[in-house]
């Protein structure tokens, strides 16, 4: 985790320190190494929540872009439960940013406990992700705009851990890699995959880096998801009609 509180203040690790667990107040360590990013780490015990996972350089650049007092917030459910969002926003949005393997359970758990929020997901942790996303992509038919397609398949894109999401998902196919070194220009735009389906296809959509960033620090939502519905219902409506 990025933040400990010490006397009372939050402050990131820094070697040698000790500092109190912002949610379960026990101690922990400073980890200062030059293996991982530096983080805090419970002393003797793994971390409080169990959704948390080992952060990386590419969770801290995103988080890097939204203001401290919105990283690592606790949110708190009416029966006590409590779980710490990677960023959330003034508006109640939820960004949590997804590195590693997660089950469907707990994929569906946090969205049932955050329920306003989107996922964003790291699309080079494995070397296939974006030879699948490129091998899906030829299966897609592109409608209303040039970047914006729906198919039959979102599994073949993004893998059937994330094909039925309830929150919009937006895959990041460039990593931790400054995007004007990005010898693909398609891998520059963030991927949305929209919950959802109109007439068995799931909605897709190429999507700027910095309208996410701006989106999610002035609204409730990023994207408006119903309009978006209907508009692709419309437009294979009027299709069907011509």
């Amino acid at each position: 985790m990025q933040y400990a509180l010490i006397d009372g203040v939050r402050q990131e690790a820094a070697p040698k320190q000790v500092g109190e667990c912002e949610t379960c107040k026990a101690t922990v360590i400073a980890k200062c190494g030059t293996r991982r990013i530096w983080h805090w780490a419970h002393q003797g015990r793994p971390d409080c929540d169990p959704w948390r996972e080992t952060e990386t350089l590419w969770h801290r650049q995103w988080k890097g872009l939204f203001p401290s007092d919105w990283r690592e917030v606790r949110r708190v459910a009416p029966n006590g439960e409590c779980h710490v969002a990677d960023v959330m926003t003034d508006h109640g949005l939820v960004l949590e940013f997804q590195r590693s393997h997660i089950t469907p359970d707990e994929r569906i758990s946090r969205e049932v406990f955050y329920r306003n929020m989107v996922w964003v997901v790291d699309g080079t942790r494995l070397l296939g992700d974006w030879p699948r996303f490129e091998k899906g992509y030829t299966a897609r038919r592109q409608i209303i705009k040039p970047g914006f397609f729906i198919t039959p398949f979102p599994a073949l894109c993004f893998g059937e851990a994330w094909a039925n999401c309830r929150v919009p998902v937006f895959f990041d196919f460039a990593g931790t890699m400054p995007i004007a070194q990005l010898p693909d220009a398609r891998r520059h735009p963030l991927y949305c995959m929209l919950p959802g389906r109109v007439r068995g296809y799931a909605m897709v959509f190429a999507h700027s880096r910095s309208d996410f960033v701006d989106q999610a620090l002035h609204n409730r939502q990023v994207v408006l998801t119903e309009e978006i519905e209907q508009g692709v219902a419309n437009f294979l409506r009027n299709e069907l009609i011509a």
